[in-house]
């Protein structure tokens, strides 16, 4: 069972530092209008989508990263007439990304991956005391 515990809390490891990174990706691109093509394609949100289980050893317990699923919130529309990508009405679309948002889930994140690190750390503590115990 102490195995189990350490693979738990290194797939939570995973699942919050994959987190993070779409955080990071989406406070990257709050100003984004243009793929890398350069055409006008606003940039979308990543939410990732947790389920449970660890497919990678093949356990039902722990956490994985199912899939980023992409906002499809409306676009922040800005006053600019003279952008090349401005509608009829001279709006352009923007990423509806809030800065405030990003940075609670990037601290929830960060809390939850130090949550992981101290129960990794405990069950290696409990490794240690067993491995006494039997010598």
């Amino acid at each position: 069972m102490l195995f189990g515990a350490l693979d738990i809390s290194s797939s939570g490891l995973v699942a919050q530092r994959q987190r993070m990174t779409a955080i990071a990706g989406n406070l990257a691109n709050i100003e984004t209008i243009l793929n890398a093509e350069g055409e006008y394609e606003p940039y979308r949100r990543r939410i990732p989508m947790f389920s449970p289980g660890d497919p990678a050893n093949g356990s039902s317990h722990g956490v994985h990263l199912s899939g980023i699923m992409l906002d499809d919130s409306p676009l922040q529309m800005r006053y600019e007439p003279d952008s090349p990508w401005a509608d009829e009405q001279g709006y352009v679309g923007y990423p509806d990304i809030s800065l405030v948002i990003e940075q609670m889930n990037a601290m929830e994140a960060s809390r939850a991956y130090e949550a992981n690190i101290t129960v990794a750390e405990a069950t290696k503590s409990m490794y240690s005391i067993a491995l006494e115990i039997l010598t």
